[in-house]
């Protein structure tokens, strides 16, 4: 069926989903799309980053550090994504120098795209950090004995010991944060970055479809949430500690 063709059926039924026929709808949406996940790629990478130095901050023999991780894993835990995106896009971008655009215009030194990941990245990373604390606490203390026995100490602890298990220990709660981390990208609309809802946005405003663009946007949601947790659901399964299904077993 060619686009027209397929427009004009469409259009029969009293469906204008322009994004089906239209090679600049798809495009746009499809570009947002991309952005989106790269976004989300991006802030989950980083905040599994953050997760592991902050956790690791957090068992450092100084207390200025711990208090410092504390505080933030407090503060970003306990606001709204919205509010830390407009605090950091609207208040710490203002006092940023502006540059010269291609046009000769002024211009913000990093845009709504960069400050948003910035407030997703923060905002997942607090998460992360308490959802490998968890991880690392459940690692039984004979373990620790038996590396600190085989001369393991300090950062090569950390690096071949506690992590490693801690991660395996709270997959669980990693997958459901990077789900979270997916889903907060969408909040990046407030900052006019051209991600999915944005790229929905702009194409209702002028086909005048938003229901039939609600409903594409609810379908690719759904596949891309419903992807992303079979994918960390198999990484979970493959990763799953030995002796622990027989011990959810009993």
């Amino acid at each position: 069926m060619t686009d027209s063709s397929l427009q004009t059926w469409l259009d029969q039924h009293g469906l204008v989903l322009s994004v089906l026929w239209d090679p600049l709808d798809r495009s746009r949406l499809l570009e947002g799309l991309g952005l989106t996940l790269g976004m989300a790629l991006t802030c989950g990478v980083a905040s599994l980053l953050i997760g592991a130095l902050g956790v690791a901050a957090q068992h450092s023999p100084r207390p200025w550090l711990r208090g410092l991780v504390n505080g933030y894993v407090a503060l970003w835990r306990s606001t709204p994504l919205l509010v830390q995106l407009f605090f950091l896009y609207f208040g710490v971008g203002a006092l940023l120098p502006l540059t010269v655009g291609e046009d000769g215009s002024p211009v913000r030194l990093l845009g709504g795209t960069g400050w948003a990941m910035i407030a997703i990245a923060l905002y997942s990373g607090a998460f992360q950090v308490e959802a490998l604390r968890a991880g690392i606490d459940a690692v039984p203390q004979g373990i620790r004995e038996a590396a600190a026995a085989l001369g393991l100490q300090g950062p090569a602890l950390w690096r071949h010991i506690l992590l490693p298990l801690a991660l395996r220990n709270s997959l669980p709660a990693l997958g459901n944060n990077l789900v979270q981390t997916l889903k907060a990208t969408s909040v990046a609309y407030a900052v006019a970055a051209p991600e999915l809802l944005y790229a929905a946005n702009r194409i209702w405003a002028d086909r005048f479809n938003v229901g039939e663009m609600m409903q594409v946007l609810l379908v690719t949601w759904l596949l891309l949430i419903g992807t992303c947790s079979w994918l960390l659901g198999r990484l979970e399964a493959r990763l799953q500690l030995p002796g622990r299904e027989a011990a959810n077993g009993r």
